[in-house]
């Protein structure tokens, strides 16, 4: 297995968590000597379970107790913390550990997308809805991860009209494509994360 090692930043008081490979081509070099082992080889992104999160933190601990709890209700989530603190690895590992492993896991960063564009993105569009539409037309994130889980990045920087028609989804769970007049069905467990303080943008 993998040995994970944690760091303590002395200056602020900061822990980090660090995973160290040997790089495939590595040799060594005059005067060394080869490792015993091979070395683990890392031919993806970094996907560990929700239970390989846990290292020892109280708080990390305390938040993997939580999602176990909630990942296979359909209680939304949020996550929260800084940007590059994992949260899209953490939602990933609760998706890989819930009843819906084998759906599809579709990972939306809602300040990406360009503001005209991010309701075609997320409900999707018929052939004509608009110029420039696509002949065949786009299914859209939402329908992509029916059966599986919506992980909407970012969601404090949503504009605020696509932000009542997502609330109306999440209710009545179903979606009417630009465009369309029937409305589709879709099975979704949402999983949303921010760096921004919600409470503040709220008010």
């Amino acid at each position: 297995p993998n040995l994970v090692l944690p760091i303590h930043e002395a200056r602020h008081g900061r822990r980090y968590f660090a995973m160290l490979h040997l790089p495939t081509n590595h040799r060594p070099m005059d005067g060394q000597t080869a490792p015993r082992t091979k070395p683990a080889v890392n031919t993806g992104p970094f996907r560990p379970t929700l239970e390989e999160l846990n290292h020892g933190d109280p708080r990390i601990a305390l938040n993997v107790h939580r999602a176990a709890r909630v990942m296979n209700t359909d209680i939304p989530v949020l996550l929260y913390g800084e940007t590059g603190t994992g949260k899209e690895v953490f939602a990933r590992a609760m998706h890989m550990a819930s009843e819906r492993a084998d759906k599809p896991f579709v990972a939306v960063n809602c300040a990406a997308i360009p503001e005209p564009l991010i309701e075609s993105e997320l409900l999707g569009y018929r052939y004509g809805a608009f110029t420039g539409a696509r002949r065949e037309g786009n299914r859209g994130k939402i329908l992509q991860a029916s059966g599986g889980t919506l992980f909407l990045d970012e969601i404090g920087d949503m504009p605020l009209p696509l932000q009542t028609r997502l609330l109306r989804i999440l209710e009545e769970r179903e979606i009417v494509p630009l465009g369309g007049e029937t409305a589709v069905p879709v099975d979704l467990r949402v999983i949303s994360a921010t760096h921004q303080n919600l409470l503040r943008l709220i008010a």
